[in-house]
């Protein structure tokens, strides 16, 4: 009888924190440092996205805009570009497309890489370093 086959599989997960704060500021480096918060402008409006200078507020994702405007007045609200979003997500989808053996993209800014077996080649910590 063999021993049973064991598969150790090497998963990397890539969540691109803050993307879309990221890709307002490669459009428009004045908002670096700034605390900016991405989401919809009405008093019903909800936080999308928010850069860590509105983080430090107490500002999260999910939050009603009006609540992130009490805990900082002086952030800056983006309507947000999904378009633009899209466009940079698509960017960076290729380039793990021409490394990555596997990967599946599970939102605009967040990936899975099978990376199992490149550690023969690289290692796959520094692979994915």
């Amino acid at each position: 009888m063999e021993p049973p086959v064991t598969t150790n599989r090497s998963i990397i997960h890539l969540d691109l924190d803050t993307f879309f704060v990221s890709v307002e500021r490669l459009r428009n480096k004045r908002l670096h440092g700034l605390p900016l918060i991405i989401g919809g402008r009405s008093e019903r409006g909800v936080v999308a996205a928010c850069s860590y200078e509105a983080r430090r507020f107490g500002i999260q994702a999910g939050m009603a805009l009006k609540l992130a405007r009490q805990l900082c007045p002086d952030a800056l609200v983006i309507a947000g570009d999904m378009e633009q979003y899209a466009y940079y997500s698509n960017l960076i989808t290729s380039l793990i497309q021409q490394d990555a053996p596997v990967f599946e993209k599970a939102s605009i800014d967040e990936f899975y890489l099978d990376v199992s077996g490149m550690d023969r080649y690289f290692g796959c910590f520094q692979w994915g370093a």
